[in-house]
């Protein structure tokens, strides 16, 4: 099979990028703009995103995919090879034109091995984000609204920072069959780059009196360009924290409100999150499951690569927000305290109770 057989393959395929991933990797599940699961070959979890929609080709291609557990990456072709247990290319564009209904060919040579490009940290479809932008201007302060309401059911009291969450009364919510359309409130929160530029949101619906979310199939989802970036409360400084949800870091706020802090969204985006340039000590909070031990691992591993001290933070319960729910908030105070530096015991918990 000659290198541009291989291309064109991979092309069509990155057309039908979703369909491919509920066939061969039925195991994940959409995220925003990605499909994700545990790896190519179907485990469950987290750790492997698939670019869902994007440009033809080069940075931000759709099909393009990303293991951050492993730091392997390809295209759909080598998925379709990882999901099928194929060794010979031959096989896997035979089962990639059964799945495309294009007739056979007759296949002589291997693509070469550099026909597929890595996963891009920094494209997306430029529409996806700029929709993310509009909802985001278009959204107001959370100060009044029903996200206060189930921020405080979290037992989220005391808001520090937080000018990157905002609420829009009625979010468009598309059901995952992409059949009806409805509104919902929602919690909107914006993804920025390290720089501050907003490069998505991540929308979480909510129920119209805020007592929880609203009754939907998911009623959390992200859009626009998330790897690399963040939700983030603080500037960046030489300390900050990295979690995965927003709840879960500003559970820690609570207790720690001179801390900057970073969601991540995602335990795939959280061990490929991007560092400050200034940072020297990085706190890395976990939740309390195998994916949270993985990625924590693999972020720690990154940090101290380039010379960051990581620090992890465990909670007692499940994560921070069942510590700070069902614990309270002297008690999560009790679960940080021993974990953190001696030197920033004074300057983080300083003012708390």
């Amino acid at each position: 099979m000659h290198q541009h057989d291989a291309v064109d393959l991979a092309r069509r395929l990155a057309g039908q990028a979703e369909a491919v991933c509920r066939h061969y990797l039925p195991a994940g599940r959409r995220q925003g703009n990605y499909w994700l699961v545990g790896d190519a070959r179907n485990t469950p979890g987290r750790s492997m995103f698939v670019r869902l929609q994007g440009s033809a080709e080069g940075k931000g291609a759709a099909g393009k995919w990303t293991d951050a557990a492993s730091a392997e990456h390809g295209d759909l072709l080598d998925i379709i090879r990882e999901a099928r247990g194929l060794t010979d290319f031959r096989d896997v564009a035979d089962e990639a034109r059964h799945f495309l209904s294009l007739p056979p060919a007759h296949l002589s040579s291997r693509p070469s091995p550099g026909s597929s490009s890595s996963f891009s940290r920094n494209g997306d479809a430029t529409g996806s984000t700029e929709a993310a932008r509009r909802l985001f201007a278009m959204s107001r302060p959370i100060t009044g609204t029903i996200v206060e309401t189930y921020l405080r059911k979290r037992g989220i009291t005391e808001l520090h920072e937080t000018a990157s969450l905002r609420f829009h009364p009625r979010c468009y919510y598309r059901t995952d069959d992409g059949g009806s359309t409805q509104t919902w409130p929602a919690l909107i929160a914006a993804v920025t780059d390290l720089d501050g530029r907003l490069t998505g949101v991540h929308r979480t619906w909510l129920s119209p009196d805020g007592e929880g979310k609203a009754p939907v199939k998911t009623p959390r989802r992200a859009m626009g360009q998330l790897l690399g970036h963040a939700v983030r409360f603080g500037a960046a400084s030489g300390v900050m924290a990295m979690g995965e949800g927003i709840e879960t870091v500003l559970s820690i706020s609570m207790v720690l409100p001179e801390l900057p802090m970073a969601a991540c969204l995602s335990s795939a985006h959280l061990a490929a999150s991007a560092f400050p340039a200034l940072l020297r000590r990085l706190y890395v909070i976990r939740d309390d499951d195998p994916a949270g031990d993985h990625t924590a691992k693999a972020l720690c591993q990154r940090a101290q690569a380039v010379g960051i001290e990581a620090i992890v933070l465990s909670p007692r319960l499940a994560d921070f927000n069942d510590d700070l729910r069902h614990l309270g908030r002297g008690a999560l105070r009790s679960v940080l305290r021993p974990q953190l530096a001696p030197q920033d015991v004074a300057p983080l918990m300083d003012g708390t109770v």
